[in-house]
């Protein structure tokens, strides 16, 4: 990989740090010539620190250590993505990002979707909504529409019609959300069983 050192006079370029499973970005660091070699060879993230002037190896003070997946240059070979497995929380605050916020595994609109589900449960009995109306009708009732968009699903399937089957597809997903929330869960749980499969 041909990694430009040199666009900046001072040498170094700047190494956006991602979580592999969550897609979170969790800091930016600058890395020289230098500590990308160390990184590869220990497999530790290693950064230069501009205010200490020296290599330093995320996680060497405190053992929330950012364990290399893999590195990704830019368009332009002066830009650093570096997935990690971190092993703790990554600013020195003590939180998950430099940005405040939690590293938890987001699903973009699924994500949103399922918040307005739960707002949907929690006020069901205040609310007219479509949602609140198969939570107050039971576990029974959003198994059994479950099933009804599955087997419509599978009848679009077979048929030439891609509109319909993916307007099924999508009744299907959403009433699936519903029930996993009916069940206590949500998308994230079923993910985790996934990742477990595939070890």
């Amino acid at each position: 990989m041909e990694i430009n050192f040199n666009k900046n006079n001072d040498g170094l370029i700047p190494a956006i740090i991602q979580d592999v499973n969550t897609k979170n970005v969790l800091m930016l660091g600058y890395m020289n010539e230098e500590a990308y070699k160390k990184t590869i060879e220990t497999k530790k993230v290693t950064f230069f620190s501009r205010t200490k002037q020296r290599l330093w190896t995320k996680g060497e003070e405190s053992g929330n250590f950012l364990d290399l997946v893999n590195i990704k240059n830019d368009c332009d070979n002066d830009t650093l993505l570096i997935s990690v497995h971190p092993s703790g929380p990554t600013c020195h605050k003590g939180t998950d990002t430099c940005w405040n916020e939690e590293n938890t595994q987001g699903f973009g609109f699924l994500s949103h979707l399922e918040d307005v589900i739960s707002d949907r449960k929690v006020n069901q009995d205040n609310s007219k909504s479509y949602v609140a109306s198969l939570f107050r009708s039971g576990i029974n009732k959003v198994a059994q529409k479950v099933g009804e968009e599955a087997v419509e699903v599978v009848i679009e399937a077979k048929d030439y019609n891609d509109e319909l089957f993916l307007n099924e597809s999508a009744d299907l997903l959403f009433h699936y959300l519903i029930l996993l929330q009916a069940k206590e869960y949500l998308l994230n749980d079923v993910v985790e069983v996934l990742k477990g499969r595939h070890k």
